[in-house]
């Protein structure tokens, strides 16, 4: 699986690509976790862009479900935009919008974790790759 990453001011975007099931998920799940756990260098907040994610089995949404765990545990907001109609679905199905904030686009959802993210987001100079 691949997983990029960007940080706009205190929130980081991790956005995987392909499907995550038993194949992907520990790939998904070693990015992650030194964005949940907590350190010097943790993000104020998580955004999750399912844009290119296609399909989420149970082990995907227990990385997911972990996450959402310690991201809370640290006082810090974790949400999930750009899902695609069957992972849509999926999280209906298994009512993951109680576990993860799910909005339809990145600005949205940067703008409801932090201002100054959502003011880095239009500024391309403050945006980077992590």
């Amino acid at each position: 699986m691949e997983v990029a990453r960007r940080r706009f001011a205190d929130v980081v975007v991790v956005a995987p690509v392909g499907r995550l099931d038993h194949g992907s998920a520990d790939e998904l799940e070693r990015v992650l976790r030194p964005l949940v756990e907590p350190s010097g260098d943790a993000p104020a907040g998580l955004v999750l862009d399912f844009g290119r994610v296609d399909y989420v089995s149970s082990v995907g949404l227990r990385v997911l479900m972990i996450a959402a765990k310690e991201m809370r545990r640290r006082g810090a907001r974790i949400a999930v935009v750009g899902l695609q109609p069957v992972v849509a679905e999926i999280f209906a199905i298994s009512r993951f919008h109680s576990v993860l904030d799910v909005f339809d686009a990145l600005p949205t959802a940067l703008k409801a974790i932090s201002a100054a993210a959502a003011a880095a987001y239009g500024s391309p100079a403050v945006s980077t790759s992590t």
